[in-house]
């Protein structure tokens, strides 16, 4: 759904805000879930529950993930802005009414919070990854690509 505006309109949609947010590459998150799964499943008894925070390894804003997408097609592309409201509208025109509302709870607190990831979250995952992670440019190039 973003990709189509981006390369037609030359505008990304996602209110994202100015906070940061540091976006997780979906390889990423299969990979690290597949590893704890298969770790939980050897371990020799039960494993205390814990959180992983699952991010990606920069922290991007609206601006900064236009830039990106200018530079891979070597034309401008806009930051759509910080109006989670006219965000919902848009979803609301090719989603289900209540993903759309929840696509804009999402955006408010992108816009007033960010998604900052906590000291050490990139470097447990790149330790239990064996790599580095994914960054966004790789996803705008992919497809872009497509």
């Amino acid at each position: 759904m973003v990709k189509e505006v981006i390369l037609q309109h030359g505008v990304y949609p996602m209110t994202i805000g100015s906070k940061g947010v540091a976006m997780v590459d979906t390889r990423d998150i299969a990979e690290v879930a597949a590893l704890e799964l298969l770790r939980r499943d050897r371990a020799p008894e039960k494993l205390p529950i814990e959180t992983i925070n699952l991010v990606g390894p920069d922290t991007l804003t609206g601006e900064s993930v236009a830039a990106i997408w200018s530079d891979v097609l070597g034309r401008p592309v806009v930051y759509g802005g910080d109006d989670p409201s006219a965000f919902e509208q848009n979803m609301a025109t090719f989603l289900p009414r209540w993903t759309a509302y929840e696509m804009r709870l999402m955006a408010e607190r992108y816009v007033s919070d960010g998604m900052i990831p906590d000291d050490g979250d990139r470097e447990r995952l790149t330790a239990m990854l064996g790599r580095p992670l994914h960054g966004y440019r790789e996803t705008a190039v992919a497809l872009a690509a497509a």
